[in-house]
């Protein structure tokens, strides 16, 4: 039987939605506060290198960096078709997880196996991206307030006491997760320490410091238009459109783009995730919700929102829908959605009412790179001279990290802890060709909304896809 979620028994008046939107700009927030600085050089003419990145989000970037970390006396070049974190990186939410795996739940179901050390990985990557903003004094925002994974839905209490029980977080009862956030949608909650939270782009921004300090060459505006190999052995030329690239080994991290090599295509498809974000909350407004631990927070729902407190008290609030557009374009038409952004609305007011009167400042939407996994995946070609990443989903801003060092032990061709795991040397099921693919990923879509209507029941289509190791999220 279908019932009502609580964000439709609790649905605001619609003039209190429009009143929240009046003043609010189609622009990301992040990007705004912390605009680039001028454009890197575009490339023109011919260069060599020992290493060519291409994707100056945050797995290029921290690739260069790591690259030059590890051996300061390699040449590294990272070309960027655009500005650097222009897209996901730069307009992400900025939680940064220590989980590899997209939650242990996900993991688990894949790689049972080895979840512990994937665990013990994420936990080790987590610690060195603090190590790398501490030590180069990197301004991003950086704290580690933790997370609340809450619930909104009587069912999904018993999800969070089942997880507590299995050693995947602290239980918090009604009384005890709405003293740490006063919101009335609080039925429980599970509190966690892997999360972490930053700026994303000053993110950008402070890794391409770095990574210039180091000694790495950064073009932007240097769209690389196709890429080949000379035999098996020879070195691998990237072309532009006034420039060539000829280099030992390549890094390709372009994320929910058409991927350079094109047999690693069909296994991302790009979804929309939208955001909005709030103007700064006053002294009054923020003591309505308490938040003093500052946590970032998701709810248990299939389709869940994320949010968190910017350094300056706003409030983001992103998520819910996840939204594929046929034909695998990213194209920034497909961010401009407005019922999507006045949903989102209407569920922080349900969420906070307390807030009422409050206004949005910037609503925005963009591209993820989702695999069938949830997760980043990894490959190389010709001959191993050549390693891709993609497929991040939702938790790709502290696994971009690990994926820089799995790409680089690719790329060298020794085998690490890290070469060595199933989830790097298996790639995911790909998605299928069009229109498929749209068909099923907006039954997929319907069959999500449907469970959160059916107390997390899953219909015959889920189960079907969880026994085939498919999936679709954002």
């Amino acid at each position: 039987m279908r019932t009502d979620t609580v964000f439709e028994r609790n649905r605001p008046a619609a003039s209190l939605v429009d009143a929240t939107l009046a003043e609010s700009r189609e622009a990301c927030f992040w990007i705004e506060d912390a605009p680039p600085g001028p454009a890197g050089e575009a490339l023109s003419g011919r260069h060599t290198t020992d290493l060519a990145i291409v994707g100056g989000g945050y797995t290029g970037l921290w690739t260069a960096v790591r690259a030059k970390e590890r051996d300061p006396s390699r040449r590294v070049l990272l070309l960027e078709a655009h500005r650097l974190g222009w897209a996901a990186s730069g307009r992400n939410g900025g939680f940064c997880d220590a989980s590899l795996t997209h939650g242990r739940d996900n993991g688990l179901s894949r790689w049972p196996a080895e979840l512990d050390r994937l665990d013990a990985l994420g936990e080790a990557n987590l610690a060195g991206i603090a190590e790398t903003v501490r030590r180069h004094a990197m301004d991003v925002d950086f704290e580690r307030p933790g997370g609340i994974l809450v619930a909104v839905e009587p069912h999904q209490v018993d999800w969070l006491r089942e997880a507590a029980d299995a050693g995947d977080g602290r239980f918090l009862d009604e009384g005890q997760v709405r003293a740490q956030v006063a919101s009335p949608t609080y039925l429980a909650g599970l509190a966690s320490d892997e999360t972490a939270l930053l700026h994303p782009a000053k993110m950008v921004r402070e890794l391409a410091r770095v990574a210039r300090e180091l000694g790495v060459t950064i073009v932007e505006n240097s769209h690389v238009r196709s890429l080949s190999a000379q035999g098996r052995t020879g070195p691998v030329t990237l072309v532009t459109d006034r420039g060539t690239v000829v280099a030992d080994r390549v890094a390709l991290g372009t994320n929910a783009f058409p991927a350079l090599v094109r047999r690693f295509r069909p296994f991302t498809v790009p979804v929309y995730d939208f955001v909005i974000v709030t103007e700064p909350l006053t002294e009054t407004q923020l003591a309505s919700i308490g938040w003093g631990g500052r946590q970032g927070l998701d709810d248990a729902a299939n389709q869940f929102h994320y949010y968190r407190l910017t350094a300056d008290n706003r409030i983001l609030f992103g998520g819910y829908d996840a939204v594929y557009r046929y034909g695998r374009r990213v194209d920034p038409r497909h961010e401009h959605d407005p019922q999507v952004h006045r949903r989102l609305v209407s569920h922080l007011l349900t969420t906070f009412p307390q807030l009422e009167g409050i206004r949005v400042s910037h609503r925005w939407a963009g591209a993820i790179d989702t695999s069938t996994r949830f997760c980043a995946f990894y490959g190389t070609a010709h001959g191993g001279r050549v390693a891709h990443a993609a497929g991040f989903t939702g938790l790709g801003v502290g696994a971009t990290r690990f994926a820089a060092d799995v790409l680089l032990d690719l790329l060298s061709g020794t085998r690490t802890e890290r070469t060595e795991l199933e989830m790097v040397r298996r790639m995911p099921l790909p998605f299928p060709p069009e229109p498929v693919a749209s068909v099923g990923i907006q039954t997929t879509r319907w069959s999500l909304d449907r469970a959160d209507h059916s107390q997390g029941e899953r219909n015959l289509w889920l189960r079907t896809l969880d026994r085939l190791g498919l999936g679709f999220d954002s």
